[in-house]
């Protein structure tokens, strides 16, 4: 006789729902027989009819995670198959929410053993008829052990298993609350289609507060139907866009292209970059969320061109990044920061084949040219073309200044030579502050603010005076400035 584990559902409910073929097959076999649980109401009628059996309840009691149970159980159930053919009882039917059974499946044939699966009734049809609903509607089962946000789909009914006992409800009950209002209505089904079926009603912020529950209990989340509620979903969102692209949408989102939505991006990075400067977290969630409407409408014309869509960007962009972290999702290796940096670039080479024209290939023209001089010199400092220290860097910004006032003699052409030299001048600044660790593009930005600061106090003065800027002399406008300085401002 081979090796062999054959695995029955005891259903969701009492002995009456049981099928005989499986009711004669626990009755039968006698010492072979183990339970995942004794905790179900079928078990108790059977003891009374002379079941015997050993159970893995005590497990339980032995690990802190489900997964080392599940894994201990099924480890004793494949050792125990090697003397012997084994019949292993679980509640529900085998294939539905039962994790030993999975990992039997995944196990057994390294082993030789064969594996059976037997009838049983789902909770999940007991479920479906107590509350009353049709899965044609759409539906999830979810394990409430590993429950995660991302997984929820809010608008189609939503079980979750498992829900042993009140730490597992509190994490699903965390989990729900990312998506859901803390009073959304939830449902606790204990025992469901059994004669100890219990259903009650709760706002979502009470569902571990229940002390019935135990390990014949579901959560179900009714389908979202309020608007409000809905706009977290991506999905949601995705289906606005397309809305205000479609046949009956806005007139102006219509219009757009990808070159007509250029100034936009550009106007909306600034205003993140502006909210992260300000350490306003309000102003910032707006202002990526206005970034992200733009990548959206790019997706939504490719779509509508039927060039690429939403999906594409995203597979395209998980891609890479699993690509360019092999530290992480593989077997590189990365101790800090710059070796992250480093292999990036190296990955970024290999993906693009031949080697590039030149160096600074990478450098867009297209960001500002304060920026792309930082990045030109930090291209070509990784190669070795670069100072060792400041004094020379700071001597050519003495060059560059005498260079550049050389040539204001009035003419026009020393005007044209003039701005040639005021380039040079800029440029040289930049060296100086990447030497400093200073970002030029930063340290002008707090100087702007601070122009603006001090100018609308200015401003606020002249306003007070009760006369214009006109009427007021360049000395007394500086005197106004002064203050603004002595303010802090």
């Amino acid at each position: 006789m081979g090796k062999k584990i054959e695995i029955l559902g005891l259903g969701a409910g009492d002995l009456e729902q049981l099928p005989v073929g499986v009711y004669k097959k626990l009755l039968g076999a006698s010492g072979g027989l183990f339970l995942r649980t004794k905790e179900h109401p079928v078990v108790v009628d059977l003891e009374k009819e002379g079941l015997t059996y050993t159970s893995f309840d005590s497990v339980y009691e032995k690990h802190e995670q489900f997964e080392a149970v599940y894994e201990e159980i099924a480890r004793t159930l494949l050792q125990q198959a090697q003397s012997e053919p084994i019949v292993y009882a679980v509640p529900g039917h085998p294939l539905v929410a039962e994790r030993t059974v999975q990992l039997l499946l995944e196990y057994a044939p390294k082993e030789g053993i064969e594996i059976i699966i037997g009838g049983g009734q789902s909770f999940i049809d007991a479920l479906f008829a107590t509350l009353k609903i049709d899965p044609i509607e759409g539906f999830q089962l979810l394990d409430g052990t590993s429950l995660l946000s991302s997984q929820l789909q809010i608008e189609q009914h939503i079980f979750i298993s498992q829900v042993y006992d009140q730490f597992v409800a509190s994490n699903v009950k965390l989990t729900l609350m990312e998506k859901l209002p803390d009073d959304y209505e939830v449902f606790i089904v204990t025992a469901a289609g059994s004669s100890q079926e219990v259903i009650e009603k709760v706002p979502l912020y009470e569902l571990d507060r229940n002390v019935s529950i135990n390990n014949l209990t579901s959560v179900y989340i009714p389908p979202v139907k309020e608007e409000q509620i809905l706009l977290k979903n991506f999905s949601k969102l995705r289906g606005i866009i397309a809305e205000l692209r479609g046949p009956n949408g806005c007139p102006w989102d219509k219009e757009q292209t990808h070159e007509s939505l250029k100034k936009y991006l550009i106007e909306e990075t600034y205003e993140v970059i502006e909210a992260i400067n300000s350490d306003d977290i309000d102003h910032l969630v707006e202002e990526l969320g206005d970034v992200l409407l733009q990548v959206m409408l790019h997706a939504q014309i490719g779509e509508d061109d039927g060039y690429f869509s939403i999906d594409d960007i995203i597979e395209v962009l998980s891609a890479k990044m699993i690509r360019r972290h092999p530290h992480v999702f593989g077997t590189g290796k990365a101790a800090n920061a710059e070796e992250v940096v480093q292999n990036w670039q190296e990955i970024k080479q290999q993906e693009k084949g031949e080697a590039p024209y030149s160096l600074l290939e990478s450098i867009s023209k297209v960001q500002p040219n304060l920026l792309r001089a930082y990045e030109l010199q930090k291209k070509a400092a990784k190669v070795g073309f670069d100072w060792q220290e400041i004094t020379p860097a700071l001597a050519k910004v003495k060059e560059e200044l005498d260079e550049f006032v050389a040539e204001l003699d009035g003419t026009e052409a020393g005007l044209v030579l003039a701005k040639k030299e005021f380039g040079d001048l800029l440029f040289a600044f930049v060296n100086v502050a990447r030497f400093l660790k200073i970002h030029p593009e930063e340290a002008l930005f707090e100087t702007n603010e601070k122009f603006t600061r001090r100018f609308q106090y200015v401003e606020e003065m002249v306003k007070i005076s009760g006369r214009t800027f006109d009427e007021h002399t360049l000395e007394e406008l500086d005197q106004y400035w002064d203050k603004a300085k002595i303010k802090g401002l």
